[in-house]
């Protein structure tokens, strides 16, 4: 099975190693349980992370990252973006909780990673929706 999506993204998915990639948050254990086993089953990954493209942080993603390392798999498919972009936005999932772009650079580039469903990144113009075989992956 190719990789599938809309034909304006096909090209902005890139493959990188794994170990390039740096997450800024924790992972709750209970989803990526529920997660792993529906992506193991599927043998597809349906979105691939967004990574901001000039530090390789992980900004959406953090659950499908950490499947796909603990299926083995050391290629990751990223959309990157530019995270300085006025266009990406970032707030808090969770109420009274301030979080910044600054914020989550900083915690991704010392390794200090926020707590789980931390940031909400809106970025604009991301793919919707990619079928991407596991097998490609390897």
């Amino acid at each position: 099975m190719p990789l599938t999506c809309d034909a304006k993204y096909e090209k902005k998915i890139k493959f990188i190693q794994s170990n390039l990639l740096k997450q800024h948050e924790k992972v709750n254990t209970n989803h990526l349980k529920l997660l792993f086993n529906q992506i193991k089953h599927d043998g597809i990954l349906n979105h691939p992370i967004i990574v901001d493209k000039n530090t390789l942080i992980i900004l959406d993603g953090h659950h499908r990252f950490n499947t796909l390392k603990k299926l083995g798999l050391s290629i990751i498919p990223v959309y990157l973006v530019d995270y300085r972009s006025k266009e990406i936005e970032v707030s808090s999932w969770r109420e009274g909780k301030k979080v910044t772009k600054e914020l989550v650079i900083q915690a991704g580039l010392l390794g200090e990673l926020l707590r789980p469903k931390t940031s909400k990144h809106l970025v604009p113009k991301r793919p919707k929706q990619v079928k991407i075989p596991l097998y490609k992956l390897i």
